[in-house]
């Protein structure tokens, strides 16, 4: 009796502890932070769902900070999944469709340009109103507000990569008399995922830049907070509470390296499989994710019946005759031109509205306000000059060095993802010690928000060079000033156009912060459109502010036809390596 309930005991541990002796322990971690994650998101659809209390208490005892910095993390995460599905649409309907072009292209611009706070008080007050009593009003504003922080810096990158798809590719592509979905697929979605993966993670450190403002918000006596890393850390530096200042830093810091290393580094790594060229890397990316996914046995299984179910699904789908095709390019073409007409009528239907609300704008204000934006427009042509400056080297000799770019990596989504405001009291306080004024300051506070754009689109387009022109490059012996001049900045000069635009957009953005700060209860402001913004936003002068966005995002557009647009077609036809 007692030898066999000694064999049953050690059948049974033998049976719990088999995955660890077979190096399956893989699995148990799988399970374990799969059930991690599903806790948390009904943690998440507690507070989304759950009645809405006139004033949320921030808590700023540390132990509160994981399950807020979880919130906004979810949120960010939420706001790209919007961002990447608003991207597909948008940059294949502006790219493939050219009458299209000529109002989607102009209405980025515009949507690049408007700050924050033009979205911000119609979105949240909207959104309440249809969901007075719960939090599900706040939360979806509070996402949108992210993604408007995230969405145009990918929708411009899909956009140019599109136009720029190697004539061999589409040609390959008419050969075999792919459909549109399967030329998308196959050939023009593998070939700007290098880009689009880089912008993702800039989209999302741009999506950080204004978490403060986005969790913590405050229109007059109405407070629309919500539990999260960024008001955590509004309360923190409202009350002056270095301790927990410094464990919102801490919490930050993790959150972008958590997602570094479980999101963007394997994504990184498996983008590579679409790089366009014929010779193979020195040293790949690797991602440790990765080669312990791979050891799972359960994710081995999950991915053998998924692509058995595809092979089915494959094997089984009719073969599309040419009428059938006909026909469906003949309903897309028209839900394109559909969607275009209502788009119009929108467009024609808030410019008309907006005229008629601005009617009481003297012209005197106007004048004021043009000095004003041209003060404004230099100062953010002086943060992208100095931004370029450092950046194009830097992003070379990351993108081009796969070393680099997986020591490195970390470091700069980190210092990309950071919300710089945090960082405004520091930047003003050495500038106080120098003496240096606002008017200068705020350049400084402006790039310290829009030099990552640029870096990472010269990552990226340094790393989509093809090896065997680098390889060209090293058996000429061309010199470090030759290799830099003849192959690296040609190559790179698409992707360092669409950093120079989302780069100027977002220098546009950060001008209300950086132009009007309130420091240590003083508000340090200088003469600019960004100042005048926030200063009848938090006077609650929707007139004023109304005319000074419509006026940001008329100075955006014009200079994006006078200079970046010449710039692009300057990339595309004598500097692009698919011509």
């Amino acid at each position: 009796m007692l030898n066999r309930l000694i064999d049953t005991v050690w059948g049974q541990a033998n049976t719990l502890f088999y995955p660890f002796r077979r190096r399956r322990w893989v699995d148990l971690v799988v399970i374990l932070a799969g059930l991690a994650l599903l806790f948390g998101l009904v943690q998440l659809g507690q507070q989304w769902t759950g009645a809405k209390r006139p004033v949320v208490e921030i808590n700023l005892s540390p132990w509160s900070l994981p399950l807020y910095t979880f919130f906004s993390m979810m949120r960010g995460l939420a706001a790209y999944v919007i961002s990447l599905g608003f991207t597909l649409v948008y940059a294949y309907w502006a790219a493939k469709d050219s009458r299209a072009e000529k109002l989607l292209v102009p209405l980025l611009d515009i949507l690049q340009s408007i700050p924050v706070l033009g979205f911000m008080p119609g979105l949240i007050l909207a959104l309440v109103a249809v969901f007075p009593h719960s939090n599900l009003g706040l939360e979806l504003a509070a996402v949108l507000m992210i993604f408007t922080g995230q969405a145009w810096n990918m929708t411009f990158s899909l956009y140019h990569s599109l136009k720029s798809v190697p004539q061999d590719l589409q040609e390959a592509g008419t050969v075999y008399r792919f459909t549109w979905w399967q030329r998308l697929k196959w050939v023009e979605l593998p070939y700007g995922t290098t880009g689009l993966v880089w912008n993702s993670m800039m989209s999302m450190a741009g999506g950080w830049f204004f978490l403060m403002i986005t969790e913590a918000f405050r229109m007059g006596d109405q407070d629309f907070r919500l539990p999260g890393l960024g008001s955590y850390m509004s309360v923190a530096v409202d009350k002056g509470n270095g301790p927990a200042m410094l464990a919102a830093v801490i919490a930050m810091v993790a959150m972008i390296v958590f997602l570094d290393q479980i999101l963007w580094r394997p994504v990184v790594v498996w983008a590579q499989r679409f790089r366009v060229e014929e010779t193979a890397q020195v040293e790949a990316p690797r991602s440790w994710l990765l080669r312990v996914l791979r050891r799972s046995r359960l994710v081995r299984i999950l991915e053998a019946r998924a692509s058995h179910r595809r092979h089915h699904r494959k094997a089984a789908s009719p073969v599309l005759r040419p009428r059938t095709i006909h026909r469906a390019s003949q309903i897309q073409r028209w839900i394109a031109n559909g969607a275009l007409a209502a788009l119009l009528l929108v467009v024609v239907w808030g410019a008309v509205s907006l005229v008629h609300y601005l009617s009481a704008i003297r012209a005197g204000q106007w004048l004021v306000l043009l000095r004003a934006g041209g003060l404004t427009l230099s100062r953010v042509l002086a943060s992208t000059a100095l931004g370029t400056l450092w950046a194009v080297p830097a992003g070379l000799a990351i993108g081009l060095s796969p070393r680099l770019s997986r020591i490195l990596q970390p470091v700069v989504q980190v210092a990309a993802s950071f919300p710089a405001p945090m960082l405004f009291p520091v930047v003003i306080a050495f500038l106080a010690h120098l003496h240096v004024g606002m008017g200068y300051g705020c350049i400084l506070l402006m790039l310290l928000g829009t030099q990552w754009y640029i870096l990472f689109n010269v990552i990226a387009g340094a790393m989509a060079i093809p090896g065997d022109l680098k390889e060209a490059a090293v058996c000429f012996r061309l010199s470090p000033w030759q290799r830099f001049k003849a192959l690296y900045l040609p190559a790179t000069f698409p992707y360092l156009v669409t950093g120079w635009v989302t780069a100027a957009g977002g220098a546009w953005n950060a001008s209300i912060v950086a132009e009007y700060y309130d420091f240590h209860g003083q508000t340090l402001k200088t003469f600019g459109l960004g100042a005048t913004v926030s200063q009848a936003f938090y006077e609650r002068n929707l007139t004023l502010l109304a005319a000074g966005v419509l006026l940001m995002s008329a100075i955006v557009v014009l200079f994006n036809r006078i200079v970046w647009k010449p710039c692009y077609k300057l990339a595309h036809t004598r500097y692009s390596l698919t011509k």
